[in-house]
């Protein structure tokens, strides 16, 4: 575990902990990266539309066979609604997630020549993408960065280190820019997620083996 700064308490201004926080994380998860499997920028945006509720494990189960089926976004708006329902049926909230693809792909299709657009305010104008999504997909396949993915684990860890007191996740990220360094915002979204699925989940954290609890508002011990 990183060594503590004495230094700093839970009680330090988030301004002062920030940094100490950011650097005993990406030590403690020194390899954080997408838990998706993909292969390029339509692949990336329809796995991200699938993980909502979702484990990454599971949509990758379910992707292996469905990216072969579908390899343009024109694919996805040949086949019968139903058929498309069936295929990602596992993943939950699948009609929601039906609708939000075809409609994506239906934009694209039709505005974007079949290509996955590769700027944040092309790609909120598709149906079913807001600006996690558009990050994941941003950062992932075209290595832009102009923000932070909140998801839940992210927006659960934001809240309990004192990042944020915000629910709206467009609120919490213009948080985490304020205190994350530019240059961290792609990799230490990673760092969260991956803190938030291993230590500090969300129904009994692991404040005893959590490498910043004496940093922690919320730590348990």
């Amino acid at each position: 575990m990183p060594s503590k700064s004495p230094s700093l308490t839970r009680n330090s201004p988030i301004e002062e902990r920030a940094p100490e926080i950011i650097k005993r994380l990406s030590e403690t998860y020194p390899d954080a990266h997408v838990a998706l499997d993909f292969t390029n920028p339509l692949e990336c945006l329809v796995a991200t539309i699938l993980s909502a509720q979702c484990t990454d494990e599971r949509v990758n189960i379910v992707t292996k066979t469905l990216f072969p089926k579908y390899p343009k976004a024109a694919d996805y708006l040949k086949v019968p609604v139903a058929e498309l329902a069936a295929d990602i049926k596992s993943t939950g909230f699948f009609n929601q997630k039906t609708k939000s693809i075809r409609g994506a792909c239906t934009r694209i299709v039709e505005v974007y020549g079949g290509k996955v657009p590769d700027t944040m305010e092309e790609l909120i104008t598709l149906p079913g993408v807001a600006r996690k999504t558009a990050n994941i997909v941003l950062g992932n396949s075209y290595g832009v960065v102009e923000g932070i993915a909140v998801d839940t684990h992210v927006r659960r860890l934001a809240q309990r280190l004192g990042f944020s007191t915000q629910d709206d996740p467009n609120k919490i990220e213009q948080d985490l820019m304020r205190l994350i360094p530019e240059d961290r915002w792609f990799d230490f979204t990673y760092v969260i997620i991956d803190h938030g699925r291993g230590i500090c989940v969300a129904r009994k954290p692991r404040c005893e083996d959590c490498p910043v609890n004496d940093l922690c508002p919320s730590s348990l011990v």
